[in-house]
């Protein structure tokens, strides 16, 4: 069994890692603290809906450094990363190398981004594939429009087509993530699933399948036709689109 105690946790003296404190300690100023309980005021009158991304930023980054202004931190991490998605979806490494960006700001945005898959994974499993499609893009592309390198995930049905079980294959590099048909079907057999969907991200925003994605599909559905499992769909999820392989007429 792993020993905990070997090496430091994220939530080890996260007190020690947040950003300094101004010089009276004991009293966040009064600057901040207006500017805080107006964010806090206008999100419980109008949601996120009511905010931009910087602001809502804010709010998440009030936990990590209770006591320093975090609008620059938020600028920051907006500039470096795009847009709110893209700071929460960000990985520990590069969100490290921003100024003021400690363990404590990593594992508040860390938890935003696990509780925004758990959420959207809810919306879809156990349930008819076909009556909550676009619950499922909305997953998809929680989970993968702002990684940084190609995940290929894939999606189990049973004979009702409801999600059964959602599982990541394969991670890969920029442009490419090594996809072994026989391990696919084999995977599928183990969850006695009998249809699959699957799953995979362009890091370069454009859903469009290459030449590759196109060869793969298709040596999935010949081994899993062999086995009576049917492959419904091939998703490729780009920033703010996806390409479905069945709506292209590609399967």
């Amino acid at each position: 069994m792993r020993e905990f105690a070997e090496a430091p946790s994220l939530f080890d003296n996260l007190d020690e890692v947040a950003a300094p404190a101004p010089l009276d300690a004991g009293r966040l100023p009064s600057y901040i603290k207006d500017h805080r309980q107006r964010l806090r005021g206008r999100f419980l009158a109008g949601g996120a809906q009511a905010m931009p991304d910087y602001e809502l930023l804010e709010l998440v980054l009030f936990r990590a450094i209770p006591r320093q202004d975090v609008k620059p931190l938020a600028r920051r991490l907006i500039d470096k990363f795009g847009d709110f998605n893209g700071v929460v979806s960000a990985s520990k490494e590069g969100l490290q190398k921003i100024e003021g960006v400690g363990d404590a700001v990593i594992v508040e945005l860390k938890i935003v981004e696990a509780a925004a898959q758990r959420l959207s994974r809810a919306r879809v499993l156990q349930r008819h594939v076909v009556s909550s499609w676009d619950a499922l893009l909305d997953y998809c592309h929680t989970t993968l429009s702002h990684r940084p390198t190609e995940h290929f995930r894939i999606l189990f049905l049973d004979t009702k087509n409801v999600l059964i079980a959602d599982e990541e294959q394969a991670r890969g590099t920029l442009d490419h993530v090594p996809v072994y048909p026989r391990e696919v079907v084999k995977r599928a057999l183990e969850l006695n699933a009998a249809a699959i969907i699957l799953v995979h991200n362009h890091p370069s925003g454009d859903p469009t399948p290459s030449q590759a994605d196109i060869d793969m599909t298709k040596q999935i559905i010949t081994a899993a036709k062999a086995l009576s499992i049917t492959v419904h769909d091939h998703l490729i999820i780009g920033k703010s689109s996806e390409c479905s392989f069945r709506s292209a007429g590609l399967i």
